[in-house]
Order: structure tokens, then sequence, then C-alpha cells
């Protein structure tokens, strides 16, 4: 699917490549207030960095998502993250403007209101502190634990990111077996991304994440934007709600580590700069 990269002039909203796209951005701007704004957290609000601990949003994304989300029915931040990581990294708490903002964090098993400042989530699945209590081991077995770097998820996610290892994608290919026998053992799935493979209960996913949040406001469209393999699910989110009249918007967050959403995307952004310019320009033109 061809897709249309986002131009240079802070105000202007990039023209999608698709049909279905051009509706869904018409909807969007035509109804506002039934707009549902998704938006990834890393690669997206925040550009990717060696050491996920060190993530911000990017410096104009919250006064973007200030004054855009008035003007919606909600912005959801849907991130594999533990929200209250992604509210802290992002800085969301405490902002005129975002007393609605929802992040929907471990894929949507916890939730972060801004208007009580809380989260909410269930009890977290045993299988995750097995696992990781035997990472340490299986990294050293493998041989690819040098440079690798385990990322702890609020006890409901376990994350290997290789990034940083001397040759990442090789340390990537060689953990994604073991990891995989490794999360069956413990009744947990292996999602994969850009230089991370991520150990995590079955039926968690962005998909179902926004898929659920989308119904329970009652959203007359939806914009999603992501850029690595777990936003895959989002965006087949959207299309589910696309055939069921709900209008959508597939935006990626521009990265060639990950050419599936590029092809899916209605539009093409550059990277965490491109999406705050589309958000600031859907701001502007919500009027």
């Amino acid at each position: 699917m061809a897709s249309h990269t986002d131009s240079t002039d802070p105000n202007a909203t990039p023209t999608p490549a698709t049909q279905a796209g051009r509706e869904g951005l018409d909807a969007l701007l035509s109804r506002p207030g039934k707009a549902l704004i998704g938006l990834d957290f890393d690669g997206t609000l925040a550009p990717i960095v060696a050491d996920p601990e060190q993530a911000r949003a990017h410096p104009d994304a919250v006064p973007a998502l200030a004054a855009l989300a008035p003007k919606v029915a909600a912005v959801a931040v849907v991130t594999g993250r533990p929200a209250g990581v992604a509210v802290r990294n992002g800085g969301f708490a405490g902002v005129p403007g975002l007393e609605h903002l929802v992040v929907l964090g471990h894929y949507g098993a916890e939730r972060w209101e801004a208007v009580t400042g809380t989260v909410t989530a269930p009890a977290p699945h045993p299988g995750v502190a097995a696992a990781r209590a035997e990472l340490p081991g299986l990294l050293d077995r493998v041989g690819a634990w040098r440079g690798t770097w385990i990322e702890e998820k609020g006890g409901r996610a376990v994350a290997v990111h290789t990034r940083r290892a001397t040759d990442p994608q090789a340390a990537f290919e060689a953990l994604r077996e073991p990891l995989t026998d490794l999360a069956t053992r413990h009744g947990l799935v292996v999602e994969p991304g850009r230089m991370v493979l991520e150990l995590r209960p079955p039926g968690m996913d962005k998909g179902v994440a926004l898929l659920e949040y989308a119904r329970e406001i009652g959203a007359g469209s939806v914009l999603y934007a992501g850029d690595d393999l777990g936003d895959l699910a989002a965006y087949t989110a959207v299309d589910k709600l696309r055939s069921a009249g709900t209008p959508g918007l597939l935006v990626c967050s521009g990265s060639d580590e990950v050419a599936e959403l590029r092809e899916r995307a209605d539009v093409v952004v550059d990277g965490p700069a491109g999406v705050v310019r589309l958000l600031r320009g859907l701001a502007e033109r919500m009027r």
C-alpha cells in the first residue's frame, strides 16, 4: 500500500494515499467531537533510544496533544510499557488540555486516566515472573548476552533488547527460538519488535486495547499512529472498524526497520517529529 510522506509546513496535514485514508481524514476533520486519536509511545511520540529507560516524549508532543485533545472525543496512548512509566516519560500528568487523556498500558491491561491520575489493572500473569527468573541463564547459554538489555514491565511483561549488542540483528535472530520456547512453557507469547523480543500473556495486544476503547466511547472515527510490529494489531483493529462503517486513518511514524507498517499505512510521516506536525496540523484544522 502506497503512502504519502508529510510536508515540512508545520500546519500541513498529509494527504492520505488511499481512499479509505482520505475518508478517515475527512471524518476526523468534519466531526472532531466523535474522533478517537490513538497513539503508540516509543518511536511514535518518543524517539527510539538505546536505553528504553531514557525514552522521553518529543519536546513538542505534549503541547501538540494539549492543543488537539479538547477538540476530539478522546486521545489514547496505547503502549506495551506500564501505564505509569508512559505517563512519567511522556510528561502527561497535570497538563491543561489533557484532562481526559487515557494511557492504555501493557497493551490495555492497565489504564491510567488523567482525570483521576490513577492506574487500574488486574493481577499480573504468574508466567511473567517465572520466565523472567530464567532469562539470565538462557541468555548466557545462547551466548547472546553481551549488550542485551532485559526490560522489566511491571510484572506484566518482560522484554529482551538487542539494539546495544555487537551485532544487534544476529543477537535478535539467535534469541527468537529459545525465547519462544521459554514463553510457551510459561503460557506466554513472544512479540517481536525493533531489536526487541517481548514475552507477555496471550490476548494482550494493541488491537484489542484500541478496539475495546473505541467501542467503549462510541468513536465515530479513529486515527492510529505507530511505528513497530506490535502496532500491526492496532492497524487490523482500525481495518475492522472501517469494515463496520467507522472511518479510520492509519499513520506510520516512519522507520525503514518495519516495512510492513509503511506498506499498510495511509500516511507516512517522519518519525515522532512528523507525528507532532500531523497532530498540530489536525488541531489547526479542527476549529
